[in-house]
Protein backbone atom coordinates (compact mmCIF):
# COMPACT_ATOMS: atom_id res chain seq x y z
CA UNK A 1 0.00 0.00 0.00
CA UNK A 2 1.26 3.16 -0.80
CA UNK A 3 2.40 5.92 2.20
CA UNK A 4 -0.22 8.25 2.82
CA UNK A 5 0.91 11.95 3.76
CA UNK A 6 -0.52 14.04 6.16
CA UNK A 7 1.55 17.59 5.35
CA UNK A 8 2.23 19.00 2.40
CA UNK A 9 5.90 19.23 3.46
CA UNK A 10 6.14 15.33 2.94
CA UNK A 11 4.31 15.74 -0.23
CA UNK A 12 5.75 17.60 -2.08
CA UNK A 13 9.26 15.35 -2.32
CA UNK A 14 7.42 12.32 -3.06
CA UNK A 15 5.18 15.02 -5.95
CA UNK A 16 8.57 15.30 -7.08
CA UNK A 17 9.42 12.14 -7.33
CA UNK A 18 6.39 11.11 -9.21
CA UNK A 19 7.78 13.62 -11.81
CA UNK A 20 11.05 12.10 -12.18
CA UNK A 21 11.78 12.15 -16.08
CA UNK A 22 12.21 15.62 -17.71
CA UNK A 23 9.99 15.17 -20.39
CA UNK A 24 7.06 14.29 -17.76
CA UNK A 25 7.88 17.82 -16.15
CA UNK A 26 8.61 19.55 -19.65
CA UNK A 27 4.62 18.38 -20.29
CA UNK A 28 3.77 19.51 -17.31
CA UNK A 29 5.55 23.11 -17.68
CA UNK A 30 4.28 23.14 -21.16
CA UNK A 31 0.10 22.66 -19.77
CA UNK A 32 0.89 24.76 -16.75
CA UNK A 33 2.05 27.38 -19.14
CA UNK A 34 -0.91 26.99 -20.82
CA UNK A 35 -3.47 27.10 -18.05
CA UNK A 36 -1.94 30.55 -17.29
CA UNK A 37 -1.94 31.71 -20.84
CA UNK A 38 -5.53 30.88 -21.14
CA UNK A 39 -6.44 32.47 -17.81
CA UNK A 40 -4.50 35.68 -18.33
CA UNK A 41 -6.23 35.77 -22.27
CA UNK A 42 -9.85 35.46 -20.67
CA UNK A 43 -9.11 37.98 -18.10
CA UNK A 44 -7.62 40.22 -20.24
CA UNK A 45 -10.41 39.75 -23.04
CA UNK A 46 -13.40 39.26 -21.21
CA UNK A 47 -14.37 36.22 -22.67
CA UNK A 48 -14.79 34.37 -19.00
CA UNK A 49 -15.74 31.13 -21.30
CA UNK A 50 -12.43 30.41 -22.19
CA UNK A 51 -11.99 29.61 -18.42
CA UNK A 52 -13.18 26.13 -19.00
CA UNK A 53 -9.68 25.03 -20.89
CA UNK A 54 -7.95 25.87 -17.80
CA UNK A 55 -8.53 22.20 -16.50
CA UNK A 56 -8.54 20.88 -20.03
CA UNK A 57 -5.45 21.93 -20.72
CA UNK A 58 -3.63 21.43 -17.59
CA UNK A 59 -4.55 17.93 -17.47
CA UNK A 60 -4.23 16.73 -21.00
CA UNK A 61 -0.43 17.23 -20.80
CA UNK A 62 0.26 16.54 -17.13
CA UNK A 63 -1.86 13.07 -18.13
CA UNK A 64 -0.16 12.10 -21.09
CA UNK A 65 3.23 12.59 -18.96
CA UNK A 66 2.19 10.61 -16.32
CA UNK A 67 0.45 7.52 -18.33
CA UNK A 68 2.74 7.99 -21.58
CA UNK A 69 5.86 8.63 -19.67
CA UNK A 70 6.54 8.28 -16.15
CA UNK A 71 4.31 5.47 -16.42
CA UNK A 72 2.73 6.04 -12.93
CA UNK A 73 -0.61 7.18 -11.66
CA UNK A 74 -1.21 10.84 -10.95
CA UNK A 75 -0.77 12.41 -8.10
CA UNK A 76 -4.20 14.80 -8.49
CA UNK A 77 -6.40 10.94 -8.00
CA UNK A 78 -5.39 10.83 -4.41
CA UNK A 79 -4.18 14.73 -3.64
CA UNK A 80 -6.17 16.56 -5.90
CA UNK A 81 -5.47 20.35 -4.05
CA UNK A 82 -1.81 19.94 -2.80
CA UNK A 83 -1.08 18.13 -6.77
CA UNK A 84 -2.66 21.56 -8.13
CA UNK A 85 -0.07 23.49 -5.85
CA UNK A 86 2.68 21.23 -6.63
CA UNK A 87 2.04 22.03 -10.64
CA UNK A 88 2.71 25.50 -9.55
CA UNK A 89 5.20 25.40 -7.45
CA UNK A 90 7.41 22.72 -9.57
CA UNK A 91 6.65 25.71 -12.40
CA UNK A 92 7.66 28.55 -10.41
CA UNK A 93 10.95 26.68 -9.38
CA UNK A 94 11.38 26.10 -13.27
CA UNK A 95 10.93 29.61 -14.21
CA UNK A 96 13.24 30.96 -12.23
CA UNK A 97 15.65 28.15 -12.19
CA UNK A 98 15.58 26.59 -8.94
CA UNK A 99 14.09 23.11 -10.05
CA UNK A 100 17.37 21.40 -9.92
CA UNK A 101 18.27 21.90 -6.31
CA UNK A 102 14.06 21.27 -5.29
CA UNK A 103 14.74 17.49 -7.02
CA UNK A 104 18.18 17.08 -5.94
CA UNK A 105 16.85 17.25 -1.92
CA UNK A 106 13.91 14.90 -3.19
CA UNK A 107 16.38 12.36 -4.33
CA UNK A 108 15.69 13.08 -8.26
CA UNK A 109 18.26 13.66 -10.88
CA UNK A 110 17.38 16.48 -12.94
CA UNK A 111 18.33 15.42 -16.28
CA UNK A 112 18.44 11.53 -15.79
Amino acid sequence: MAKQHSTFAEFWPFYLREHSKPATRALHYFGTSLVVAIGLFAILTGRWSLLIGMPIAGYFFAWIAHFGVEKNRPATFTYPLWSLISDFKMWFFWLTGRIGTELEQAGVKPNA
